[in-house]
């Protein structure tokens, strides 16, 4: 998810679960091996288990990023073959590689052979107007052949012209029965399921179909969901008991990044969610936003706006507090 889920985000739901695998933002090869490949490949030891997605069309590019992915010490690589803007379609990856099948098996191959981490693909159920799911199980049929043992599929059609990216993720309607009917007809690979998801207990129906399940911008933007993921989803105990705890337990990694240099606003953003929908959350919300960029402001503005929230006290307004 652009501009979401970067090392700063993903260090903070890692907070809240620790088996939940995580997945950066999509990476062009691009960019890594003509940008700043270090900081598009720098993530927390914490992350663990973290996959990098890759989007890319050339073979040989996509294994030297491959490589420097494993290098880097991501535990995956995943292929975006699902991203329906125009700007990816003009770099010929993303949604539009479905109607490439053998070059996405021939992508997923190179990876293969360069890198001992797992390879995956992240699709949809098809693109365009085409109502029927032949695209779908081509493109599942060639890159199985190729060694890809994880599909990842976005229930949704992409619609390549028409509709904008915001669009894309709303308006086709979802058809978990595609999915659900891909997955018997491969037994042997695995399918995960993503798009549209907003709960545990409906995700946990799904997994009666399929192997996984992927929540996006829900599990972004109202992160608490992902404390019920342990205990829910793997059977272990919740890592943290209360947002509270989960926010104390983050403040030592805001430390070590404002310690280099790293501003506080990148990092608090990806808090604003966390207290979504409960007493205080609007203060909670403000503080954050609000006094984050004052200069000087540091970690000392978390704590107090982790006061003001969990006093409950929605009298108190921003600009009383100090930063």
């Amino acid at each position: 998810m652009m501009d979401l889920t970067d090392r700063h985000a993903r260090a903070f739901l890692r907070v809240l679960s620790r088996h939940a695998g995580l997945y950066t933002e999509m990476i062009t090869t691009g960019a890594l091996l003509h940008g700043d490949a270090p900081r598009f490949l720098r993530f927390d030891t914490t992350e663990h288990p973290v996959a990098i997605q890759l989007g890319g069309s050339d073979p040989g590019e996509l294994a030297t990023c491959a490589r420097m992915a494993e290098d880097a010490g991501y535990d995956e690589v995943n292929l975006n073959v699902g991203c329906p803007s125009d700007r990816v379609q003009s770099g010929r990856f993303g949604a539009c590689l479905m109607a490439e099948p053998d070059l996405v098996a021939d992508c997923v191959a190179a990876m293969r052979a360069e890198v001992l981490i797992p390879v995956t693909v992240k699709t949809r159920i098809g693109i365009d107007r085409d109502e029927s799911t032949d695209r779908l199980y081509t493109l599942a049929n060639a890159i199985t052949a190729a060694g890809c043992g994880i599909l990842i599929v976005h229930a949704r059609k992409a619609w390549l012209d028409g509709l904008s990216p915001k669009e894309n993720r709303t308006l086709p309607p979802l058809r978990y029965e595609v999915v659900h009917a891909l997955k018997r007809a491969h037994p042997g690979l695995t399918i995960v399921l993503n798009g549209g998801l907003v709960d545990l207990e409906t995700s946990k129906t799904h997994l009666a179909h399929v192997d996984g399940v992927m929540l996006g911008r829900e599990a972004y933007y109202n992160p608490w969901l992902l404390a019920r993921v342990d205990p829910d989803l793997f059977g272990t105990p919740a890592p943290v008991a209360s947002r509270a705890e989960a926010v104390q337990r983050f403040l030592p990694y805001i430390a070590r990044e404002l310690a280099v240099g790293t501003p506080l606003s990148v990092m608090s953003r990806h808090l604003i969610g966390l207290y979504q929908a409960l007493p205080g959350s609007r203060l909670w919300r403000r503080t954050l936003s609000e006094h984050v960029h004052r200069p000087g402001t540091g970690i000392e503005l978390v704590r107090q706006a982790l006061d003001c929230v969990e006093s409950r006290d929605e009298t108190l307004e921003p600009a009383a507090l100090e930063c």
